[in-house]
Parts: C-alpha cells; structure tokens; sequence
C-alpha cells in the first residue's frame, strides 16, 4: 500500500443538493440518486496516486515476470481487498498460471528453400521465426490462400487441400478488406484475420508449421512493417523476451516472411494474381506448390517455466437467478520493463487502465455499501491480467481457465490506454484519420460485433457528455481491435468493447509518463463506465452478441 490508499475507500460527505441532482455536461440527463456515491467516489486525485505508483521507479515498468511486476500484482491485490470486494478465485485474489520466456537466437534461426536444385536461405530481416523450443522442419509447401476456415460464411481455404504433415503458406489479413460490403465484417477485420487465429487452423488441418506473407496487393504496411514504425524498443541494450502459455494450444510454429521471400518460395505462382482472384469471387485458389521443399529452423538461446498472475475481485449481484452471470471489468497490468537504465513507464499503456479498474472497484464497492446505493443484480468481476504485452497471455489464459462461467458473461468493459488525447504518431501516419480536437473523445472499438452494447454506452454518455468515436471498427490496416484483452473474449462469443483514448507518440517508448496523463478526461471516462457497467448489471435483457454483422 502506498500513501493515501486508505483514505479513499472513507466515503465523501456530499451536501445535500448535490444528492439530489448532478448536472450532466450535456444538461440531458442526471445522475440517479441511487448511483452518486459511487460517481463521486472516481476523483482525479486518487486517479493520479494510482498511476504515480504504478509507473514509479520501483516499478521497472511492470515486465512480466520480474521484481517489478509482481510489486505491482501484490500491491494491486491488495488494493482490492482494501477496497471490501471479495476474491474472485476461492479465497485468493490471484489467478497464477505458468508461461514460458524464451530468446530466439535470430542468427541460428532460419527458413530455407530448395528447389531443382537451387537453394536459398532468409533470416532476419526476410523472416521472423519465434517458438519456444528448438525446431528442425523439412517438408513440402501448400499455399492456402489466407488460411481462414469460415463455414457460416461459406468460405474456406483448405476445402479439398491435404497439408498434414506439410508447411503451408498463407497471406495476412482476409478476403476484400477494401469493400464495404465484404461478408469478412465489410472495411474491418473478423478475427479470421489474425495470426493465431490462422495458426490455430492450420494446425487443425494437420500442418507441422505456418508462413506468414504479406498481401502483395496490400493497400498498407505489412503486419511487421507497421510493428517496425513504433520503434519504441530501438535503444533497448537487450530485446524483449518473447513468451507463450506453458501447454498453450497452438503448438505449431509461424514464420513471418518478406515480400522477397514469399516471391521466390510461390516461384511460378503469382501471389498477386491469386489474391486478386480470391479477393474477387471469394473462391479458393489454395494449391501445392510443386517441387519446393522447405526447411524452418529454430534456435533458442534461453528458456525458463515461471509463473504470473492475473489479479481478480468479485462484486456478487444480489438477484438470485442473475447473480450467476457476470460483468467483466478489465485492464492489464503489465508493460515492457526497463533496460540499460530507461524504464518503460508505461503510463497510459497501461496503467491508465489499471487504474481505471481500481477506481470503479471501489465506486462500485463504496455504492453497494451505501444506504442509497443501487445493488447489482448481475455479478461483476474486476479483472486486472498479466502479460499482454507479451501476447494477451493473462486474458487468453482466463478465458480458457475462466473463474466464471463465459456463456453467462453478458458484457466486457476493457481499458487499455486511456488516459491521453490521441495524436498522430510514425505507427497511424496514413493509416487512419485522427480528428483535430481529441480533448474529450473515446474510442469505442466492437459495435460490429454488438450494436446493443454501443446503444446502451451512447445513452448513458448523455449524462456524461464525451465524444463516441467508432472510427477503428473501420478500418484493417492496425489491427487495432484484435491487440488488446478483450479479444480472447469476443472469439467466446462475449460482448467485449475495447475502451480506449487512441495512439500518440509516447506509445511503447520511455517518454509514456503520467504527467502526460489527462486526468480530467480519465475520469469522464471511468463514469461513463460506471454508469454502463451498472446498466448491463441490471438491465432485464442484456447486449447480444453478433459473431458475423455482415454475413
């Protein structure tokens, strides 16, 4: 506990006439009476606290797996029992599961091609291959257009194709990103689109390992061209760890690979005719590419078992059929640590969530306590995960080990950078339009997949007054929705939002400081947040989730 933490969990002594009405920034609606305890209760002051310890030096910038980050678990659990929520997982509130880090040694690691006996050979830059343990794979190579299996969209990749036992080859993203009306979720990106979500199905259909190729007809940056534009680890004396889920599902490796690359290895075969094809009558053109043989090599230079810990508590609802559902409020904890001396703080990304989380624990622990409080009749679970920088490990593990059951989850408020005004940066430059004015506007990412949610959220901003912007549900250039923890919960058919205040320059670098944090604008956030989480607590017919609006 640092200083100050107790103070905040005293209920405020509010005058009389403020209990009786707050004015909304819009001068629509008003706060109910029921519900001010809690409202008042998010104050900037204990906002900013938070997020002073959080980002500060004994932190380290909170990497996974080391001193700094299991400060951050401890303090942050402890902080929820300070706030009178119960644990979530039996009598304790850590949820601790085991990953593997590991150092791919890129000097040892490589894919290679032979064919009519010509050989040729890429490393890093032409490719990427990162797996947990040491590889040798020869085999075969099937190209499997983009790798999706959809049959409630009639579309699939491997229909007719054996690639057991073979590497198959598939482009990035999906079918028609550029048309409006594409089945694949129109101008944004389904979950069909990414990496592990092709890996996962390659793997099904009984290949041994996945290269990744850029689209060759791409309007935009490759998946690594645009991770290579943050830039934010360039001084690091070391690079970041790579982990993954000990026993994790996707068992197979993925190599990313060039436009060269994937040129010579398609030898006769035109990528680009092939994707315009595809792209032109969603029909399958996945084919062996003969007389190639390929030959991926893995090389791990260091590797270790240790545990983390997601951080949960539990508000129980009061009605007795709808307290078995659940509401999840989210963040993660963790950031990118610290090297040579510079501490990746880490302030919006994510303690700005963190905190986020903490605050509306206790607005809505302090607001079940109160005469006047409004009792939820849903339960609702404040989630705080591990890991997700490291690849939304905390989350994915949660959702395949969930504390509550995910077909009686009903909603998902997910904070992950919240907390600046959004600004052009080297990674969006192109990619996205970024308003002038950001000083009071909110990114709401997921309506595609729950127009109710979005309705319900929209509503309650009336009494808060911020300005919704949905402009990331359309677009497929950042794969922006997919990059955060709400997304192992949407492949699980949960209606989760992705909150978040947009890319700014400081993303992933050192100069991510809480003074920069906007603090005002935090907190309209956080009660707008309160106010929803609230009405899908109680709310008799809860958001439905939609897997295919466009289909």
């Amino acid at each position: 506990m640092h200083p100050g933490v107790f103070i905040r969990f005293i209920p405020r002594i509010v005058p009389f006439f403020f209990l009786l009405l707050i004015l909304p920034a819009s001068g629509a609606q008003t706060v109910p009476l029921s519900l001010l305890t809690g409202w008042n209760s998010i104050q900037q002051a204990d906002i900013r606290s938070d997020l002073a310890y959080l980002t500060s030096r004994q932190m380290e910038g909170r990497l996974a797996l080391t001193r700094g980050d299991e400060r951050a678990i401890q303090w942050l659990a402890n902080a929820f029992r300070q706030s009178g929520l119960q644990p979530a997982n039996g009598n304790s509130y850590l949820q601790t599961f085991n990953v593997i880090e590991y150092i791919p040694d890129r000097k040892q690691s490589f894919v290679a091609m032979e064919r009519a006996g010509r050989k040729v050979m890429w490393k890093k830059p032409d490719v990427y291959t990162d797996f947990n343990r040491d590889i040798n794979l020869e085999s075969g190579v099937v190209f499997a257009g983009y790798g999706i299996t959809a049959p409630e969209l009639k579309y699939d990749d491997y229909a007719g194709l054996d690639v057991k036992g073979k590497l198959v080859m598939v482009f990035e993203h999906e079918p028609q990103e550029t048309n409006p009306a594409s089945i694949f979720n129109g101008l944004g990106n389904t979950p069909y689109a990414t990496t592990r979500v092709k890996a996962l199905n390659a793997q099904k259909h009984g290949a041994i390992g996945i290269l990744i190729v850029p689209e060759p007809n791409r309007k935009h940056p490759s998946n690594q061209e645009r991770y290579l534009r943050i830039g934010g680890s360039a001084s690091r004396k070391l690079p970041l760890p790579s982990m993954t889920l000990e026993n994790d599902e996707l068992q197979i490796p993925v190599a990313v690979l060039s436009d060269k690359a994937a040129r010579i290895i398609a030898g006769p075969l035109s990528l680009s005719g092939l994707q315009s094809d595809i792209d032109r009558d969603l029909v399958p053109r996945s084919r062996v590419i003969a007389n190639t043989r390929i030959s991926m090599q893995e090389r791990v230079s260091s590797r270790r078992i240790a545990a983390t810990s997601n951080v949960a508590a539990l508000l129980e609802g009061t009605d007795p059929v709808l307290k078995s559902e659940t509401i999840i409020v989210s963040a993660h904890h963790d950031h990118d640590g610290r090297s040579a001396g510079k501490i990746w703080h880490g302030a919006d990304d994510n303690a700005s969530g963190t905190a986020g989380v903490l605050a509306l624990a206790r607005a809505f622990a302090v607001n079940d306590a109160a005469r006047t409080g409004m009792k939820p009749k849903r339960s609702i679970l404040f989630v705080i995960f591990a890991a997700e920088e490291r690849g939304l490990l905390g989350s994915y593990y949660m959702a395949s080990h969930p504390l509550r059951p995910l077909e009686t989850t009903r909603a998902m408020i997910n904070f992950d950078m919240i907390g600046r005004d959004e600004q052009p940066s080297s990674q969006t430059k192109g990619l996205i339009a970024i308003p002038k004015d950001t000083r009071n506007r909110l990114n709401l990412i997921g309506a595609h997949f729950s127009p109710d949610y979005d309705r319900i959220v929209r509503q309650e901003n009336q009494v808060v007054g911020l300005v919704i912007d949905d402009r990331f549900d359309s677009e497929n250039a950042l794969n922006t929705f997919f990059r955060s923890d709400q997304f192992p919960f949407v492949l699980n058919d949960v209606p989760a939002f992705w909150w978040f205040t947009g890319f700014h320059p400081d993303y992933h670098h050192t100069s991510d400081t809480a003074d920069k944090i906007d603090y005002p604008k935090m907190q309209k956030i956080l009660r707008l947040a309160y106010l929803s989480a609230y009405q899908f607590a109680n709310m008799s017919k809860p958001p439905k989730f939609i897997r295919h609006p466009h289909a």
